[in-house]
């Protein structure tokens, strides 16, 4: 009768279950129910397991797939933002580009005017534009047409931008351009610097003395004659008078010869040439007034364009949207800054919300893509979610 009932333990004790929770008994409990035969199948148990010396061995693969799934979450939503903002730069560029198309036309305009009136006075032929002589001495034809450009913005950083698609309309229409900066119509680099730098915008070889001779020789050739030349000044409050009134006189001298004209943004008031330039300047100037659109015309248009009217799955909330509006018109008054402003806002979406990348299956032109890839990215998430500790994903937030 004694052998079964050592032996009940030991069948006990090997008949392990798949799964199986160990309690940690009481000390008093432990000693009581303690024998050879508990001893033996503690053993035999011990001995059936995979040894493993390090105990955190077992969750590396875990924590290593974690890792895996995190760095492609994060690839997935740097790929959305990419995305995202590509769209809403691209509704920015067209609705600036409307705007200013208006002006850009008038520019181009004055343009096609201008030159044929200088045409109807004369057409020089080749030889004669080289000769160092002006051909003709009245002072009406020593005038060199002008459009000042009232742009009305507080900073120059949104001038940036406008003149550029000025010029690459203007470009377009078969005009030669160039752009002379504040700092080279400055003291330090004189009018020699500024005619240095027109050469090298448009001559393919520019000499070691920069004269406008050089100018002529090349307008002289190919395709080269017989269209406008237009030189860009977008900030005229900060050039030097002296130096931009010592070129304007400089090249009022070759106008008949080049047809040279200037297009001059001007940020403040329309008065800023008459302040800046000497009255003897001011004569060998023959002038256009235009004015850009203002500012908040411009800011209304981009918030409905972007904001009231979503243009690529992303919103901001209405406090953030008046609080970038109202920082515009009390503060700051650039478009770059609320551009920036709300790529910040963008960004920051994306990199904190964790599922903000699925927008993207809902905007993508093919339906069917979408679809499956909506299908394939939502359920890999949803299984990694279900893996997290419960304290992990409880505080996910899952606006997108």
């Amino acid at each position: 009768m004694g052998t079964p009932s050592r032996e009940a333990p030991l069948t006990a004790a090997n008949n392990i279950q798949p799964f199986f929770v160990l309690h940690k008994a009481s000390a008093g409990a432990a000693a009581s129910v303690s024998s050879p035969a508990t001893s033996r199948a503690r053993r035999r148990i011990e001995v059936s397991q995979p040894s493993s010396p390090n105990p955190k061995s077992a969750k590396r693969p875990r924590d290593d797939d974690d890792e895996g799934d995190m760095e492609l979450y994060e690839q997935l939503r740097l790929e959305a933002f990419h995305c995202t903002w590509s769209k809403i730069q691209s509704t920015i560029n067209e609705v600036l580009r409307g705007i200013n198309l208006k002006l850009f036309d008038q520019v181009l305009r004055w343009v096609q005017e201008s030159f044929s009136a200088i045409r109807s006075i004369t057409r020089p032929c080749p030889a004669e534009i080289q000769q160092p002589c002006p051909l003709l001495t009245d002072v009406i034809c020593r005038k060199i047409p002008t459009a000042f450009v009232l742009t009305k913005n507080a900073e120059f950083v949104d001038d940036v931008t406008t003149f550029r698609d000025l010029m690459d309309h203007l470009e377009s229409n078969g005009c030669h351009l160039a752009k002379l900066s504040a700092t080279e119509l400055s003291s330090k680099n004189g009018v020699g610097g500024c005619l240095r730098s027109l050469l090298r915008q448009l001559l393919s070889d520019v000499p070691d003395v920069a004269d406008v001779s050089a100018l002529a020789s090349w307008y002289c050739k190919g395709d080269n004659y017989d269209q406008p030349i237009i030189i860009i000044i977008d900030d005229l409050e900060q050039c030097s008078g002296d130096v931009l009134g010592e070129l304007v006189m400089t090249l009022s001298e070759w106008v008949i010869k080049i047809p040279i004209f200037f297009v001059m943004g001007i940020a403040t008031t329309l008065d800023a040439p008459r302040k800046l330039l000497s009255s003897e300047a001011l004569q060998r100037l023959d002038p256009c007034k235009l004015t850009l659109g203002s500012p908040s015309d411009r800011m209304n248009a981009l918030v409905e364009a972007i904001l009231v009217k979503p243009c690529a799955g992303f919103c901001i909330s209405h406090e953030v949207a008046v609080f970038l509006r109202n920082y515009f018109f009390r503060h700051d008054g650039t478009i770059t800054s609320f551009i920036s402003a709300l790529k910040l806002a963008c960004s920051k979406h994306f990199s904190v919300e964790p599922l903000s990348f699925l927008c993207m299956g809902m905007l993508e032109e093919d339906s069917e893509v979408a679809a499956i890839s909506y299908f394939h990215h939502s359920t890999m998430f949803a299984i990694f979610l279900l893996l997290l500790p419960a304290r992990t994903y409880t505080s996910v937030s899952l606006i997108f």
